[in-house]
């Protein structure tokens, strides 16, 4: 199933509004951000943000930005050890509190990210996607997202998609600010920022049967 027509808040408003916000927060936070990228280059050493390629809209590839949160530590065969051994307290502070974030909002200036949309997950798992799945890169994906305030982390890989098309098919200015209001909560309550089973959440493999 394709999308249908874009709404006058998609089409006219949504980009305007992020790039709005995104610039606000920037300039607001500027010293917290210099805060921590000073803490993270004494703690974690350099270098102090993350890139690392993620699929955006169509699929189209970008780099998201983001604060380090890991060591660089490595096996005897050079490969870097697992990510429950990389990450380090300090690190789990700063994504309790999604702070590693706050860098992507200049993807959101640059156009790479909306404030909301489906979360940015990795290249790899392009071909892994059944139809249905898909449709989640028919929209520029979110710093946040309706996985994010459902459960983030904790959620199954098909229920966090059924999220993300099921705002894909409904994006709406009230829908989009019920979504910021409930991140912001779900940040300082620390809710569902790892998986029962991971620091983080595991990889998707992939689907057992392909539906539309």
């Amino acid at each position: 199933m394709e999308r249908g027509r874009f709404n006058m808040y998609e089409r006219y408003f949504k980009r305007m509004q992020d790039i709005t916000l995104a610039s606000l927060a920037l300039l607001v936070l500027s010293p917290i951000l210099f805060m921590f990228g000073v803490m993270i280059r004494i703690k974690l050493g350099g270098p102090i943000f993350f890139l690392q390629e993620r699929p955006g809209k169509d699929g189209v590839v970008f780099h998201l930005i983001k604060f380090r949160t890991m060591t660089e530590e490595r096996d005897e065969h050079g490969e870097l050890l697992p990510d429950d051994k990389r990450l380090t307290p300090f690190g789990q502070k700063l994504r309790s509190l999604s702070i590693d974030e706050l860098p992507s909002l200049i993807n959101i200036i640059k156009g790479d990210l909306s404030i909301v949309g489906p979360r940015p997950l990795l290249v790899e798992y392009l071909p892994r996607y059944n139809p249905h799945q898909k449709r989640r890169h028919e929209v520029k994906p979110g710093l946040t997202g309706l996985a994010q305030v459902n459960g983030r982390n904790r959620l199954s890989w098909e229920d966090r998609f059924d999220l993300d098309v099921q705002y894909v098919d409904h994006i709406t200015f009230v829908g989009d600010w019920n979504i910021i209001v409930q991140t912001v909560y779900k940040v300082f309550k620390r809710d569902g920022i790892s998986s029962d089973t991971s620091v983080t959440m595991e990889a998707f493999m992939g689907n057992e049967s392909i539906h539309d």
